[in-house]
């Protein structure tokens, strides 16, 4: 018998902060999954949901932070959702619909604080868990707080798969199909996504928003405001599929939206082990030890 899984990694962005457009926009695209290619599990970008502010300085230098950036601060804010909220509940009832299993990045709100988050949510039982990006990059520390590992479901967000030991967390759970939802388009983030499908024999989804200035508001900050141009590209996608034994199965898609499926053999993760377990007999537990605090 087959043992085999079609899964789909989605390349779009954000709809300019319209948390309704946005949504409009990932049932279409889950559908699209569903009825063209006969997906059972979708990946979406980091910040699909809530947005990710390329280029935005929120007012801050080193001992200040401006009125105007702290204005700016409360519109990224009023476009993050919170868990549970009529938002998840219609991201649920997309899955339900389309019997897809859907991963989406998020800008969750929290009270006061803001994560750039993932979400799983299963056909049958609605929102099942959520994974917060454990350390922001660079600048996104000023607007998105730190978390702790919630879920041994996989989706290791943008730079998180440069976290070695993270990595290894969920090698160790036996991650078979390791999700990668990113805003990074640089064409070395392919090696980064081969490298993990061989280091943890495990299928890589990585989903990466593509974005031009018109997909964001008016006054969004950009690479050159002298030079605005709508078609000017802001994130550069990149979105791909890469097998256990580093094959790439769809992609990499450049230069537009769209969705890339294949069908994911899970038993070449056992094929691909056979030679190289990390943390199982590639392993050397009398040397090296991990200790994950909290789990």
């Amino acid at each position: 018998m087959a043992n085999t899984i079609r899964a789909s990694v989605v390349q779009t962005c954000t709809a300019a902060y319209s948390l309704p457009e946005t949504l409009e926009k990932l049932e279409k695209l889950a559908r699209l999954a569903k009825e063209r290619d006969g997906s059972q599990l979708a990946v979406f970008p980091e910040a699909f949901i809530g947005g990710y502010p390329k280029m935005s300085t929120f007012g801050a230098v080193v001992g200040d932070r401006t009125p105007e950036g702290r204005d700016e601060f409360v519109r990224y804010a009023n476009a993050a959702i919170e868990i549970p909220s009529p938002a998840i509940s219609r991201i649920e009832e997309i899955s339900k619909q389309t019997g897809v299993f859907l991963v989406v990045g998020i800008i969750e709100r929290d009270v006061g604080t803001l994560y750039c988050t993932a979400i799983f949510v299963d056909p049958v039982e609605g929102f099942i868990a959520k994974h917060r990006k454990l350390q922001p990059t660079g600048m996104e520390r000023i607007i998105w707080g730190q978390a702790t590992v919630q879920t041994k479901i996989s989706a290791t967000i943008c730079w998180e798969n440069y976290m070695p030991l993270l990595r290894t967390f969920y090698y160790s759970k036996g991650t078979q199909i390791y999700c990668a939802p990113t805003v990074d388009g640089r064409p070395a983030w392919q090696h980064t996504m081969t490298h993990i499908a061989l280091e943890g024999r495990c299928f890589v989804l990585s989903s990466c928003q593509y974005a031009e200035e018109k997909d964001y508001p008016s006054d969004h900050a950009v690479l050159n405001s002298e030079k605005r141009d709508p078609s000017n590209v802001m994130i550069a996608g990149g979105s791909v599929i890469i097998s256990p034994l580093g094959k790439v199965l769809a992609g990499p898609l450049r230069g537009g939206e769209g969705v890339l499926t294949a069908e994911l053999d899970l038993d070449d993760v056992f094929r691909g082990k056979f030679d190289l377990d990390v943390t199982g007999h590639y392993a050397r537990p009398d040397i090296f030890q991990l200790n994950v605090i909290g789990q």
